[in-house]
């Protein structure tokens, strides 16, 4: 049984080395508003999402994660979380509120990736020409764009996705949902080569791929919802038109039964976006377990993931991977 110390993903970090490219697709392909700026940073949201932000947008080097924003359950499982993660050897430490929440609890994963959990956030509050006429949104539905309305999950790359889960499941009380492992020919044994796991009742919010370059805390890809899967053939339609390729999609996968669309912002860092996909509230859901000739991927079994879509970030060489890597057929 899996105890809850974390309520839900609540925004990621990334590095861009296109800033200003950059922030023009998040806010007038993708849809984002933005919410404010402070020491080099841009913040944005959903125009569905009640908290400050969802993405916080830095220049740097190399598209990257810099970090992964949770919130807790509540004050008292901010504090549990911290002393369990602590015993992990796992902590970096408390910090000050930053711009959007308060006092944080800094550690990293077993795959190199930095995590920020905190409890005190800051609402949205919509200036008068946005104030919502529903009292239950944060703002007036002014759809631009692919009108995203908020964050969905983050997938990052790891080279052991089964250490990973588990480590996150006993130690934060991440559902590990499903898995799959590579088709019997690619001779990669029961090798697990995409995990997912969940904090809320979303079939997964992070999802962990195999990552076989011996690179740590790198990033495959990051995910934005929209309500309708017509609104994502929509997107196709503003992302083509914008002069942005599809990387991927549109397609629906098994694992999660999400309907998806994959591609690459400015800056290199490969953007999905989701709708669909099953709700899902047992604390002893048993973790299922797929090949991807079964359609983990491809849902439909008629089309194949291109091979660009192995590539995480930051970039590094793959020519001692490239190998194993081509034997494995899923991203979600």
């Amino acid at each position: 049984m899996y105890e809850r110390y974390i309520s839900q993903l609540a925004h990621v970090k990334v590095v861009t080395p296109k800033i200003e490219a950059s922030l023009d697709f998040y806010k007038n392909v993708l849809g984002l508003e933005e919410s404010g700026r402070a020491g080099g940073s841009v913040f944005l949201r959903g125009w569905g999402e009640h908290f400050y932000h969802s993405l916080e947008l830095v220049e740097g080097r190399q598209p990257a994660l810099a970090h992964i924003g949770w919130r807790a359950q509540g004050p008292a499982q901010l504090e549990q979380a911290a002393k369990r993660i602590e015993a992990t050897g796992a902590g970096i430490g408390w910090f000050d509120g930053n711009q959007g929440h308060g006092k944080s609890y800094r550690y990293r994963g077993p795959g190199g990736h930095e995590h920020h959990l905190f409890w005190d956030v800051t609402r949205f509050v919509a200036p008068g020409d946005m104030a919502p006429v529903f009292p239950n949104r944060p703002q007036r539905f002014a759809p631009r764009g692919v009108a995203a309305r908020s964050l969905d999950h983050v997938t990052v790359a790891t080279p052991d996705v089964v250490r990973d889960a588990k480590w996150y499941g006993e130690v934060l009380g991440h559902r590990y949902m499903e898995e799959t492992v590579a088709d019997p020919e690619a001779n990669l044994g029961d090798t697990v080569v995409f995990g997912m796991t969940t904090v809320c009742e979303r079939s997964h919010d992070f999802g962990l791929v195999a990552d076989f370059s011996g690179a740590t805390g790198r990033v495959n890809h990051i995910a934005y919802w929209v309500d309708q899967r017509e609104e994502l053939r929509r997107a196709a339609d503003v992302l083509l038109d914008a002069d942005i390729a599809i990387e991927f999609g549109p397609g629906r996968h098994g694992m999660g039964e999400q309907d998806y669309l994959y591609c690459r912002e400015p800056g290199g860092l490969r953007v999905e976006l989701n709708s669909g996909g099953y709700k899902n509230y047992e604390p002893d859901f048993p973790v299922v377990r797929w090949t991807p000739k079964q359609g983990s991927n491809v849902y439909y079994k008629n089309a194949k993931m291109p091979h660009s879509m192995y590539e995480s970030f930051p970039p590094v060489d793959m020519s001692k991977a490239e190998e194993n890597m081509a034997k494995t057929t899923l991203f979600v």
